[in-house]
């Protein structure tokens, strides 16, 4: 394989990692662990299943691995489209990264105040209870607060992708909707929260998947990602007038 279309293969293992990992770490634990509106029911979860708690953040960790090496593979797989726009739409990347990582710090704190023997002293029950449920409602929170920066990542990826050439264009029309999805989830949670709704996330899932088998089956049309290079190279070699 060309160096592009093995560029092309590790997006799609990582896509697929971050697929997996997140869909555990973030959802299926969380849903599983957190009682809405139960901070006791919410206390007992994670005292008694203590094991899952920990092994939904250690797929959180293992998604944001991939999510960091994904912005460096996608700005080499895009730049010859727009190098400034791929390499933009990196730093939005790993701002939402950074991000969603404080979040997670919070969701973790509920261990370290089960068995802190200074918090189980200066608290009571009930108010343990309510702090842990507290961290972790930021945790959910916070996660919609600086959806715009996955977003506009999305966004600028997909844009790049439909003007490519060497990677079909309705793979950018359906990054290009999630983002706008989770731009619009972002806005809506902060401006309108009464019409905030999860429904504006449900096509990032599908495009990922789809993304996904593509770049691992198809990969990139190499004559035409290597054709866009030499107009880069072109457009940045100096003029001899």
């Amino acid at each position: 394989m060309t160096p592009v279309q093995i560029y092309a293969r590790v997006a799609g293992i990582l896509f697929l990692i971050t697929f997996v990992a997140g869909s555990f770490g973030e959802f299926y634990v969380p849903t599983t662990l957190i009682v809405s509106g139960d901070p006791t029911a919410t206390f007992n979860n994670i005292a008694a299943k203590e094991w899952l708690f920990r092994l939904g953040f250690a797929g959180y960790l293992l998604e944001g691995l991939c999510d960091a090496a994904l912005a460096l593979v996608l700005y080499a797989l895009l730049k010859p489209v727009h190098r400034n726009l791929a390499l933009l739409a990196a730093f939005f990347g790993l701002i939402s990264t950074a991000h969603f990582a404080v979040c997670e710090m919070f969701f973790f704190s509920g261990p370290m105040l089960l068995k802190n023997p200074v918090f189980l002293q200066t608290f009571s029950r009930d108010q343990l209870n309510a702090l842990i449920y507290l961290f972790v409602r930021v945790y959910a929170y916070g996660a919609g607060l600086l959806m715009v920066f996955y977003g506009s990542a999305s966004l600028i990826r997909g844009y790049l992708i439909y003007r490519s050439g060497y990677l079909p264009r309705f793979l950018g029309v359906l990054l290009g909707i999630a983002g706008v999805g989770f731009i619009l989830k972002n806005f809506t949670l902060v401006l309108a929260p009464t019409y905030s709704s999860d429904f504006l996330l449900l096509p990032a899932p599908i495009t990922v998947l789809v993304l996904t088998l593509w770049l691992l089956v198809k990969g990139v049309d190499v004559q035409k990602w290597e054709a866009r290079v030499i107009a880069m190279r072109t457009i940045d070699q100096p003029s001899l007038t």
